[in-house]
């Protein structure tokens, strides 16, 4: 099929009912220019061609409608690309002294969007030139070089799956695929290949469902699912289809050809805004996309883990994007839908740029601008530039769009959210999580969240946070609230429990912890909080009695006896429980009310005691004593009257147990009585002591062991020069030293002072490696990020305190094994460089 196109001169143009117009630009230097032209097959509106000379003449194109039909897909418009592609020439009837140029610029309009597209001629005839003619008509003779070419099965769908045998070409341009390997054997398919194009290997689950080795190629329009008996033969064919699509120059649509020209004009309003009155795709759109703004690969994500979700391919959520996107406008409560797109963008990352460009299209050139509706569109901008940043190319676009929305529209409401956005995006950090509906409520008022902050004992504070406060600046305004800006001691910020606790990151974002705790309460129906405690206990005998340092030092100390983490006898434990009533109920009286034993004793201590007393041997039921006595091929005889002694058997074992446990809680009742009446005794005569008494007290008591102010981490110890001992035990880590203790043993079996360490890390998945001197000492431990995060911050103090390192005899250099740190005696980074978690 010829079509004749006639370039007409500028200076005598034809009517309007005529002309096909188009403006493109390039680098500064692109004119509109006007054709008339015939259209027998319906193609596409616009064809548009820069030339360096205009003059009269004729020139001749033959047309195949892949590379328009692909414009038109984008676009939203139906493609005939299955019978003709694009391929251009120079007709011998032009006039010599026209020059055909070296791009084309291809427009579609479909819905109220219209795009431009350029492809260099020589891309063009490369890409296509096994193309020229129908596809259904080739023979295949006329192929070009081919790479590979064999049988293969291929899944047809119908009524009903099955599968057809062809002969399979792969070529440096298309997979085809024919009737048989003669010549002139009909051409019954193809599937032009371009980087965007995908292969899934071959896996053995499908193997072992049908017996065939299973590829898997998807293109734009396309997937061919494809079957062979042969594992080395599917794995050929992959990796050669693989091998072109890797060739292949990266595809471009008309949205990212234009955002370039809008970024090398940028300083020049004229032509930017040119741009933008003929390209309607860059403004708001009542009707829907029916392809991405930005280029994704085809295919789905069934293969990914992203499976179970119920996510389609990446180009296809991009498109149920915009249409959720749409919904905002006329939905009678957005936070939802807005909750649901940034879910989307956190799951599926190559889909943030997307919804940007989505969202600037919809911002921009709007009929309503001021109208409630379309404020919701800058809202969800709002809430995406405080979770995630765009890509370097989106983030220059956003930018200037945000700037030109500001000077357009001073003073109004679109002025401040773009404010308030291109602040945002010098802050945000990508989210691990989607924000809270609170929070979300909050951005889109352009307000902070009140966040509470307790601390140890029953005080709290509320501080504003945004969606980019992180743990480190919580902490530096709760010291500066709590007077505790010149305290030697560090402090933390833990995320907390009733039975459960764990210090947060200094980098940690305080909305993503926020919103971690509504998860964790909804599954495990406990209530979560966040408190500020003492982290590095660097120097206890500065803290004065009077401060609320100490009163931090006296509540945590009390918690780790009541963990059981404080080695002390019966009597000492019972007094420290008598001096935690005097300072929190004053003197005794027999109306105060009294708080559980579990608030004030370690109740491990009394379920040890009665276990041991359990622990000698009980009289067994007849039938079990029965059964003991007789050999194992005897004591359960076949026939009916087995099955009746095992259920006696069976039925007398569970009494026994019923028994037991009854017996135990019953024990356990009479042994709590009994150290509750002696705690009280003892608080009877501490009548007249202060509260600021009985915590110096209490802290005296605790100041006996030679691990006070440690932190203890249940770990399994093994030796690694022989592999094979193991012990439980408590690894304390403390100011000065690494220490280990036997459980509920006072006394350190061991101890390492920091200047005898030369490396410490995470050896693998759970297990902790500190190497001192020539010993290699590995802990098995579930703890590993907080004990990393503690020896980080205690040598972090440490060289702090000595001047930088300058005389300090312990520097911190950096190891090739990843996760370790190497103390060495020369000068070396910090190390808040090095590659750890510290707080």
């Amino acid at each position: 099929m010829v079509l004749t196109i006639q370039v007409c001169d500028l200076l005598n143009p034809l009517p309007s009912s005529d002309r096909r117009e188009l403006a493109g630009w390039e680098s500064g230097r692109r004119r509109s220019v006007t054709f008339i032209f015939s259209r027998p097959l319906g193609l596409p509106a616009k064809v548009i061609k820069e030339r360096r000379a205009v003059h009269s003449g004729v020139v001749c194109i033959s047309v195949c409608l892949c590379s328009c039909g692909l414009l038109g897909r984008e676009s939203g418009e139906r493609t005939l690309e299955d019978r003709y592609s694009w391929h251009f020439f120079q007709s011998p009837l032009c006039d010599p002294h026209l020059r055909v140029s070296e791009r084309l610029v291809v427009g579609t309009e479909s819905h109220g969007t219209r795009g431009g597209c350029r492809h260099t001629v020589s891309e063009v005839s490369e890409e296509m030139k096994s193309l020229i003619i129908e596809k259904n008509k080739m023979g295949l003779e006329e192929e070009p070089e081919l790479l590979v070419k064999g049988w293969l099965l291929r899944e047809v769908r119908g009524n009903w799956i099955k599968q057809r045998r062809y002969w399979f070409v792969l070529s440096q341009d298309s997979l085809d695929y024919y009737s048989g390997p003669e010549k002139g054997a009909r051409r019954l398919g193809t599937l032009v290949l371009t980087n965007l194009c995908s292969v899934i290997w071959p896996d053995k689950q499908t193997y072992k469902e049908t017996g065939y080795w299973s590829i898997t190629v998807y293109g734009r329009k396309h997937c061919y699912r494809l079957y062979t008996k042969h594992f080395n033969e599917a794995v050929h064919w992959a990796c050669a289809i693989q091998k072109i699509i890797d060739t292949k120059a990266p595809v471009e649509t008309p949205t990212q050809l234009l955002i370039r020209d809008i970024e090398e004009n940028k300083f020049n309003p004229e032509v930017v805004e040119n741009i933008y009155q003929h390209n309607p795709i860059l403004k708001y759109t009542q009707g829907p996309l029916y392809a991405p703004l930005l280029p994704f690969p085809y295919g789905s994500l069934e293969h990914t883990y992203h499976s179970g979700k119920g996510y389609g391919s990446v180009r296809e959520e991009a498109v149920k994007l915009f249409n959720c996107l749409q919904q905002l406008e006329s939905a009678r409560e957005p936070v939802p839908i807005i909750q649901g797109v940034l879910q989307t963008c956190l799951d599926l990352r190559p889909l943030r740029d997307e919804v940007y460009c989505q969202l600037v299209k919809q911002t921009s050139y709007t009929p309503a601008p001021y109208t409630a509706a379309h404020l919701r569109y800058w809202q969800l901008l709002t809430c995406m530039s405080c979770t995630f940043l765009p890509g370097p190319t989106v983030l220059k676009y956003l930018r200037f769009h945000l700037k030109r929305i500001q000077s357009q529209s001073p003073e109004s409401e679109m002025d401040n959210y773009a404010s308030f956005i291109s602040e945002a995006l010098e802050k945000t950090k990508c989210r691990e999580c989607v924000p809270s509906w609170e929070e979300i409520q909050m951005l889109m008022s352009r307000q902070e969240m009140l966040c509470t902050v307790h601390y140890p004992g029953p005080g709290s504070c509320q501080l504003y946070i945004s969606s980019h406060t992180t743990a480190n600046e919580v902490v530096r305004r709760m010291q500066e609230k709590l007077g505790l800006q010149e305290s030697k001691n560090t402090f933390a910020l833990y995320e907390q429990n009733a039975l459960w606790e764990q210090p947060v990151a200094g980098s940690a974002l305080i909305a993503d912890i926020l919103t971690s705790f509504s998860t964790k309460e909804s599954e495990s129906k406990s209530q979560w909080k966040l408190c500020f405690k003492l982290y590095c206990l660097l120097d206890a005998d500065s803290i004065s009695v009077d401060s609320i340092e100490y009163l931090f030092l006296f509540e945590q100390c009390h918690e780790m006896v009541v963990r059981g983490q404080l080695p002390a006898c019966e009597e000492d434990l019972q007094a420290l429980a008598a001096l935690r009533l005097q300072c929190l109920m004053g003197d005794f009286s027999t109306h105060a009310p009294c708080p559980p034993l579990d608030e004030l004793f370690p109740g491990h201590m009394l379920e040890a005691r009665v276990l041991m007393s359990l622990s000698a041997p009980q009289a067994l039921a007849p039938c079990l004593v029965a059964a003991q006595g007789c050999p194992t091929t005897q004591r359960f005889p076949t026939g009916l009257l087995a099955g009746t002694l095992w259920s006696h058997t069976a039925t007398a074992a569970h009494k026994q147990k019923v028994e037991q446990d009854m017996r135990l809680r019953s024990r356990l009742k009479e042994e709590a009585a009994a150290v509750m009446g002696s705690i009280l005794e003892r608080w009877k005569g501490l009548a007249g002591y202060s509260r600021r008494d009985s915590m110096a007290a209490y802290l005296t008591i605790a100041r006996q062991w030679s691990g006070f102010g440690c932190t203890l981490y249940e770990v399994d110890f093994y030796i690694s020069s022989t592999g094979s001992f193991s012990q439980k035990l408590w690894l304390g880590v403390a100011a000065t030293s690494v220490s280990l203790y036997r459980q509920g043993e006072a006394e350190a079996l061991e101890s390492f002072p920091y200047g005898q360490i030369c490396s410490y890390g995470v050896s693998d998945s759970n297990t902790f490696k500190i190497t001192a001197g020539d010993r290699d000492l590995l802990f098995e431990t579930t703890k590993l990020t907080e004990i990393m995060q503690l020896m980080n911050a205690y040598f972090s103090a440490i060289r702090h305190q000595r001047g930088k390192g300058e005389d300090a005899d312990i520097t911190i250099a950096e190891s090739t094994e990843v996760g370790f740190h190497h103390l060495a005696s020369t000068q070396t980074p910090t190390l808040l460089e090095l590659p750890s978690h510290p707080v």
